[in-house]
């Protein structure tokens, strides 16, 4: 059983949590917004902006996550599908961009909410993925929501090369196998280009995914929303 959990940093209350701090990072992610906008590089963007306003590396990984160019921002709306939108369709989850974003939330960790409406988190699974306490109550909102909205096949992609993806897959298959669910979990060496390059519908925040699918849900966001009532969240604008 693990007994681990993805919640805040010691220092994260005091990084995200002040409302003076907050409002810092709200004018940093519209000038990083500005920047892209008109055509600059994001990491000379975030650079930039992030000494301007005295922030450190993790608050400057929060505001990237947060910031995106106008033009893109306009097609992501364009492409987002609302949860009815999914009934009998095929989808295919960022397997640990939905799993580690959801495990976060319900740790009580910072959620960053981008101009693009997604949350985001700065967790990240460093070449291995662990299990953790809410692992296995993540697992069971996204198969609620699947099931709530009738999607017709849900499809996980993880990252092959990450280690334990392998045990993960097996803990999904006999999870799928136990309620009869209409998934299938694939391990690929590169996932966001497998998701984005299927022609389903994607469920990620990821920024590229987002860019180079057809289409996509917020899922997570939606789940969160509803489902996790005790939540910290940084709010973009």
């Amino acid at each position: 059983m693990a007994t681990r959990s993805r919640g805040k940093e010691g220092s994260d209350d005091r990084l995200f949590g002040d409302p003076n701090m907050q409002s810092k990072m709200r004018e940093a992610i519209k000038d990083i917004s500005y920047l892209l906008s008109r055509g600059f590089s994001e990491k000379s963007s975030v650079a930039l902006v992030g000494n301007r306003y005295k922030l450190n590396n993790r608050q400057q990984r929060a505001v990237q996550g947060m910031s995106e160019a106008a033009h893109k921002l306009e097609k992501r709306a364009a492409t987002c599908l609302l949860p009815n939108q999914l009934t009998e369709k095929e989808v295919y989850l960022d397997g640990f961009n939905v799993l580690i974003m959801l495990e976060s939330a319900l740790s009580g960790a910072y959620l960053f909410k981008g101009l693009d409406g997604c949350y985001r988190d700065l967790s990240s699974v460093h070449g291995t993925y662990k299990k953790v306490k809410q692992t296995p109550e993540a697992i069971q909102l996204i198969a609620n929501f699947l099931q709530e909205n009738k999607v017709k096949k849900a499809t996980w992609i993880f990252d092959k090369p990450v280690s334990n993806s392998g045990r993960l897959k097996t803990m999904l298959r006999e999870f799928t196998e136990e309620h009869n669910y209409h998934w299938e979990i694939i391990l690929e060496n590169n996932p966001d280009k497998y998701i984005a390059e299927s022609g389903h519908i994607a469920i990620s925040s990821d920024a590229w995914i987002l860019d180079n699918s057809k289409a996509w849900c917020n899922m997570i966001r939606h789940i969160v929303d509803e489902h996790v009532p005790q939540k910290n969240v940084l709010e973009s604008e």
